[in-house]
């Protein structure tokens, strides 16, 4: 029993060795190597969305699938974007009249699209290519990172201390092995590395705040790495807050996915990624928060 749970964490190691350093080279090498990553990871989504979700054509739903996600990746212009989504939803909704699972097989439209493309937004959001700040720092890596470092700290967090003080069950009905410690434990190491983080950038790097005098929207907004200039806190306090805001959604979109899979008799969304499951166990909480994040930066911030 013993030898295979670390059989298994053995393989989840191996596998995020290979994958975590794939996504940073591809976010610090930036466009359109990043809108490559997340047609490819959105696609084998698209995929493994219609296969686990029982149907008489997958590959039909796939097609829908990957048009929309496609449209929303590389569009730069909302009125083009959302019309598509809708548009695939209702297509996706209006072939499916026979199928059991007609709801879940039309949600995989704007679940996958906005999930998937919200990370390319928030890439975007802070695109050098502005040319609106200093070019030597670049803003679309290292808030992306910091976004993608928050969710993994929640997995992390959560999985390390939920098997080790287990506790009360967070979800049971939904998620049997979720706890509330593992929560607390996610929220933890993500602040603390969210404070780590941002001291690093603004202390160390000493990544100059952005003259808001200079700003102008184009198609999609710009906000710098100092947000504290407008929410006048200090900026290792503002990111926790938002950080531990990222984990619980995190956490949300991680139940959602476990009551999907429920829903349809699965344990895994996929066995392609070894020790892992498939591609929605392990980007289920990006795809969730990702939207949020990136409308909070826009307009919130």
């Amino acid at each position: 029993m013993v030898s295979r749970k670390f059989g298994a964490i053995a393989k989840r190691v191996l596998a995020a060795i290979v994958m975590i350093p794939i996504a940073i080279d591809v976010l610090y090498i930036g466009s359109p190597y990043v809108e490559v990553l997340a047609t490819v990871v959105g696609g084998l989504l698209a995929w493994e969305w219609a296969n686990m979700v029982p149907s008489k054509n997958p590959s039909t739903y796939v097609t829908g699938y990957v048009i929309s996600l496609a449209v929303a990746i590389w569009g730069y212009n909302f009125s083009v974007i959302l019309p598509t989504i809708c548009i695939a939803t209702l297509f996706v909704w209006a072939i499916a009249t026979k199928e059991k699972r007609r709801f879940l097989l039309s949600l995989g439209v704007p679940y996958i699209s906005i999930g998937i493309a919200s990370l390319i937004w928030i890439y975007r959001s802070f695109d050098p290519s502005e040319g609106y700040f200093d070019p030597q720092y670049n803003y679309s890596f290292v808030m992306t990172l910091w976004f993608f470092l928050m969710v993994w700290c929640m997995d992390i967090g959560g999985l390390v201390v939920g098997c080790n003080f287990r506790g009360p069950k967070l979800a049971p009905s939904i998620s049997p092995n979720k706890t509330w410690s593992g929560l607390v434990g996610g929220i933890l190491l993500a602040v603390s590395a969210s404070i780590i983080f941002m001291y690093f950038c603004t202390e160390v790097m000493e990544i100059p705040a952005y003259d808001f005098s200079k700003f102008r929207h184009i198609s999609f907004s710009y906000r710098p790495l100092q947000l504290h200039y407008v929410w006048n806190v200090e900026p290792q306090m503002f990111y926790a807050v938002l950080a531990m805001v990222i984990a619980i959604l995190a956490q949300i979109g991680d139940l959602i996915e476990s009551a999907i899979k429920r829903k349809v008799g699965v344990k895994d969304s996929s066995k392609l990624i070894p020790g892992h499951g498939g591609v929605f166990d392990r980007v289920d909480g990006l795809i969730f928060a990702a939207p949020f994040v990136y409308l909070f930066f826009t307009y919130l911030s």
